[in-house]
């Protein structure tokens, strides 16, 4: 079954205009064209497209995405190449992870300090606070 860049679109979430871009960048090498030149999606091209969707979504550069491409379409040969780049952005969205996790932590601590100047009608409750008033996941962020 072939589908349109719009079906193929609306499957994956994303817009036909990306589908487009994709393929004019050189990410869809399966793709095929009908007589006309409009672009036929199958059932299998569904993987690569997620592939390419879930690298993207990581930071990694279309460039990149280009070059893991180029190496699973070179095959067997290429495999190491393939792992060591999908291990590379495995280690930087781990890094992220852990960047958002600290950002994560300092909302909450915003959360609870204005939620507890809301309660008081004033930021300055803060300062006749102790320590032991403090959540203690919060304290070092208190001067």
């Amino acid at each position: 079954m072939f589908y349109t860049v719009g079906e193929m679109a609306r499957q994956l979430g994303v817009a036909a205009s990306t589908l487009r871009y994709y393929d004019k960048e050189g990410l869809l090498p399966y793709v095929e064209r009908s007589r006309g030149g409009l672009r036929m999606f199958k059932d299998e091209d569904m993987s690569w497209l997620k592939t390419i969707e879930c690298l993207k979504k990581t930071g990694m550069p279309i460039k990149d995405i280009k070059r893991f491409i180029d190496c699973c379409v070179e095959g067997d040969s290429r495999i190491a190449d393939r792992l060591a780049i999908v291990s590379s952005q495995r280690e930087a969205v781990i890094r992220q992870m852990a960047e958002l996790q600290d950002m994560l932590k300092m909302l909450n601590f915003k959360c609870w300090y204005y939620e507890t100047a809301q309660k008081a009608g004033t930021c300055s409750i803060h300062q006749q606070m102790t320590a032991d008033d403090v959540p203690e996941e919060f304290r070092h962020y208190i001067k």
